[in-house]
């Protein structure tokens, strides 16, 4: 056999085993307790299981299904019921009582997370606002600049040409290397 065959085989063996396991799981806790009252009913004669403390079951078990067996056979005991259901209540309500606690837990986050992202944004509008006033500034004294450049220029034409005008003459730069 090569290793590959090996390999699928143990993979169904392994797969057969965890069936088997699962069925057991889900069948063995009704099986259990239908094989023990045969037995305790095939141990003691009728006479004496009037004698127990524990009254005969009168639920019909084979119309529930397989698992609720174990909680519908086990009813049949009140001081057992009255204590599961007690327990029951406690565990019910200690439940309650933590899943209270954990979404009171979560709304303190998301409010804090909720307070932060606020005072996050307000900073970041606070920083806006300043950029936003800063290019208004910048573009301000631009035009302003462009404006006073542009009143040199025609300044600079008018004495240009009244230099020419008067005979002036430009001379060619030099530039030293």
């Amino acid at each position: 056999m090569n290793r590959v065959q090996q390999q699928q085989r143990a993979f169904k063996v392994g797969m057969g085993l965890m069936g088997l396991c699962l069925a057991g799981y889900i069948v063995g806790p009704a099986l259990y307790y239908h094989l023990s009252e045969v037995f305790t009913a095939a141990v003691r004669p009728s006479a004496s299981s009037s004698s127990s403390s524990c009254p005969p079951c009168l639920c019909d078990c084979s119309s529930q299904p397989l698992l609720s067996l174990h909680d519908a056979c086990m009813k049949r005991d009140p001081e057992v019921s009255e204590e599961m259901e007690r327990s029951f209540a406690d565990l019910l309500s200690e439940e309650v009582k933590l899943k209270e606690a954990e979404a009171s837990e979560n709304q303190r986050r998301a409010d804090m997370a909720l307070l932060e992202a606020k005072k996050m944004a307000s900073q970041y509008q606070k920083e806006a606002d300043k950029c936003s006033s800063g290019m208004e500034t910048c573009e301000e004294a631009r035009e302003k600049a462009e404006a006073t450049l542009e009143a040199q220029r025609k300044l600079t034409a008018v004495w240009e040409l009244r230099a020419r005008q008067r005979g002036w003459k430009e001379l060619p730069i030099k530039f030293s290397a």
